[in-house]
């Protein structure tokens, strides 16, 4: 299988858009294509799923370490990889390009095309795009403009190869048909968009006209094959998966994991009626709750479920909005004239309390979980993990927390907070986790 990496300048450089459509006008010619996305984004993933038919997978270097990057990257399959880059091509982490797009490149030894969305530049531009490609020693093959007039980029081609040591590839056209809507964590899932394969097929035909495709499939390299030990034993074990509309964050290799450990249940918390039977584990991902809270509320019956099963000691991992669905719901609005105004809940209510929703991020990016106070799901002794926080809300419940979480902050100094809730063998944090830097909390999280 033979890869590339679609990069840019910046988020909303047109990776996303320009990585579909790719990924579509080489499915329309016959390949079989790989979808990867650096970093821990679960939305991107599922559009790459949505175009070529199978299980896109992450490749975050944080979260999975390099051994973890490496295994996922072999697990895919096909003619074709076209891996996604994260924010701009060298941001990673903190100040540096630890964890970045670069640095996944450099480390699966991939080839690099940069997507630019020029405005109002010509000879700027060229210094601009000087400036990525000698800033590290990245193997960038190449550069797509994005968004312009056919005049427009007329102009920068010709500026392009008389100040840059860079081949242009092509453009994809300035198209309002192209459009993508976003909500207040990223673009709108590709289930939700109803005309998604109208808007693709319009972007595989402009690239095949405005790109020189034959010129593209020249720089994907032969991928590398590497060592694979991220498994795990079978234990005949049930676990159902919360997974639809309001529940679909979820690393491939995390379900894999599951699945060699026995049986996955998918259900539906708002439309199945309650539970799958006989299973030994929940495990309640993140997605959006919030948007689709009047949906889950409807289903009393399933909230009943829930809520019965862990009442009665039933296994339970629930993370980000997993953990914002088993609280009583979202906090009532207060009144100056009357205090708070008390509403019935609308989410399983497993843990006292609501969440509330906020206009800005909280507690956003990487950070490091360790286990603060003994509980009964993780004990404290067991080694700190990597996470990723992407969340705009908090709860207040009334259970204590059990996790101490310890951000890097630029300066080098550390932003500390507490989260994770345990009740019976329930655990529900904010925290997003990849399984295999984790083993060891996989085993007991899922004992």
């Amino acid at each position: 299988m033979k890869s590339i990496v679609i990069a840019s300048n910046s988020s909303g450089g047109g990776k996303t858009t320009v990585t579909l459509g790719i990924m579509k006008a080489l499915q329309n010619r016959g390949y079989d294509v790989q979808g990867y996305k650096v970093g821990p984004d679960y939305i991107d993933p599922a559009f790459h799923t949505k175009i070529t038919g199978k299980d896109s997978r992450n490749l975050d270097l944080y979260l999975m370490g390099e051994d973890g990057v490496k295994a996922s990257y072999t697990r895919g399959t096909g003619d074709l990889a076209v891996v996604e880059g994260v924010m701009g091509l060298y941001d990673g982490k903190g100040i540096d390009t630890a964890y970045s797009t670069y640095h996944v490149s450099k480390t699966l030894n991939i080839p690099i095309i940069l997507v630019l969305s020029p405005k109002a530049q010509v000879a700027t531009f060229c210094a601009e795009i000087n400036g990525i490609v000698n800033f590290k020693d990245a193997n960038i093959k190449g550069i797509i403009l994005n968004n312009i007039t056919e005049s427009y980029y007329n102009l920068l081609k010709a500026a392009i190869e008389e100040n840059c040591s860079m081949e242009v590839l092509g453009y994809l056209p300035k198209d309002d048909r192209l459009a993508l809507k976003s909500r207040h964590l990223g673009l709108i899932q590709s289930s939700e968009i109803v005309d998604l394969e109208v808007k693709i097929n319009t972007c595989a035909e402009l690239l095949e006209k405005h790109l020189d495709m034959n010129l593209l499939l020249e720089q994907f390299k032969e991928r590398e094959k590497y060592v694979d030990d991220f498994h795990v034993e079978y234990k005949g074990k049930r676990t159902a998966v919360a997974y639809d509309k309001a529940f679909s964050f979820y690393y491939k290799e995390n379900l894999e994991l599951l699945e060699e450990m026995g049986e996955v249940i998918y259900f539906s918390p708002i439309n199945d009626e309650k539970l799958p039977s006989n299973i030994d584990f929940l495990y309640i991902g993140g997605g959006y709750p919030e948007v689709f809270i009047n949906e889950l509320s409807q289903n009393t019956s399933m909230r009943g479920s829930i809520k019965n099963a862990l009442d009665n000691g039933l296994r339970c991992y629930a993370e980000c909005g997993g953990l914002m669905y088993l609280t009583l719901g979202v906090k009532p609005l207060a009144e100056e004239s009357q205090g708070e105004v008390l509403i019935p809940h609308n989410m399983v209510g497993y843990f006292e309390g609501y969440y509330t929703l906020t206009k800005s991020l909280q507690n956003f990016g990487y950070a490091k979980i360790e286990v603060d106070v003994e509980n009964d799901v993780l004990p404290k002794n067991i080694d700190s993990i990597n996470c990723h926080e992407f969340h705009k809300s908090f709860v207040d419940l009334k259970d204590g927390k059990v996790l101490k979480l310890t951000k890097d902050v630029y300066d080098k100094s550390q932003k500390n907070w507490k989260c994770g809730y345990v009740k019976n063998n329930t655990l529900a944090a904010y925290g997003h986790v990849h399984f295999f830097n984790n083993l060891v909390w996989f085993k007991e999280i899922f004992k």
